[in-house]
């Protein structure tokens, strides 16, 4: 163990993210994972990791932590502030930070997660092959709180900035693409055109299982009793209030509501930055 950090002030949600933990949907454990992908994977490059070291993914509020070596970080995915030791740092660009120094992200300015790479990767124990934190199911290190201690791992690889980094503002309405879904038979011969036609708001409830969306409800031709059937990340769930549902990464790997779509793969990033008050509209893929 090279170093380790200590948690001042977690923010709301906080979280220790790698690529997932995949292949176990048939014991009901959902992937998990970092939310926005691209984003993570980004921090670990700039920080010399290869893509699927565990790195930070902060909700909204952002972080503070204490490092007792020195190292490297990068913050990539919703721009927020950064600073060591008070001193504004770039975002999106390698920082080195000394032992004993403090750094702080701000909250999201837009979006809603921001992630942090540190050289060597937060070397949190794995459970069933990644360090990722499930807050559907409790595997994985439980969310940072206050004192939490994590170790990182040794660096393997030379930090290295962009060129042009990538900083990324997220437009309040965002375009989703969607597939038809599995049981679109349940649904009105519209109900696609219905879906792809009208806006939904992201409400508070949402959280990394999904995204609750407040709106039209989707009416249904079936109103009999689905069995509980496999879900998939992206599906578009219609519970009985017709309010369709999109899951996350920590998705339950079963469902007895029918899914009327599911999210292009290229635009489940753009879900993981919906901030409540945020407009969805869902186009034909």
């Amino acid at each position: 163990m090279t170093a380790w950090l200590t948690v001042l002030e977690p923010g709301p949600l906080t979280t220790v993210q790698d690529l997932g933990r995949r292949g176990f949907a048939h014991l009901g454990v959902p992937r998990s994972g970092a939310l926005d992908l691209a984003a993570a994977r980004y921090a670990n490059r700039l920080v010399g990791n290869p893509p699927d070291a565990a790195v930070l993914e902060t909700t909204l509020g952002g972080v503070e932590l204490a490092v007792s070596g020195a190292t490297t970080f990068a913050v990539t995915g919703a721009p927020a502030s950064v600073a060591v030791e008070g001193r504004p740092r770039p975002f999106a660009e390698p920082v080195r930070v000394a032992a004993g120094e403090t750094l702080t992200v701000g909250p999201a300015l837009s979006g809603v997660r921001s992630y942090l790479a540190f050289a060597g990767g937060v070397d949190a124990p794995r459970v069933l092959g990644s360090r990722s934190t499930d807050t559907l199911s409790g595997l994985g290190p439980p969310r940072l709180t206050a004192g939490s201690r994590l170790p990182l791992g040794e660096p393997v690889g030379t930090p290295q900035g962009a060129d042009v980094p990538v900083v990324l503002r997220y437009p309040e309405t965002i375009r989703i693409g969607v597939v038809p879904g599995p049981r679109l038979d349940w649904f009105g011969e519209d109900a696609l055109s219905h879906l792809t036609s009208t806006p939904y708001t992201v409400t508070p409830r949402s959280n990394r299982v999904g995204v609750r969306l407040e709106g039209p409800p989707l009416p249904r031709r079936d109103t009999a009793e689905l069995p509980s059937e496999g879900l998939v990340l992206g599906a578009i769930q219609v519970p009985a209030s017709g309010k369709p549902l999109v899951f996350l990464n920590d998705h339950p790997t079963t469902g007895g509501y029918p899914v009327v779509g599911v999210v292009a793969s290229e635009h489940l990033a753009r879900c993981a930055q919906l901030r409540p008050g945020n407009q969805i509209r869902f186009v034909h893929a």
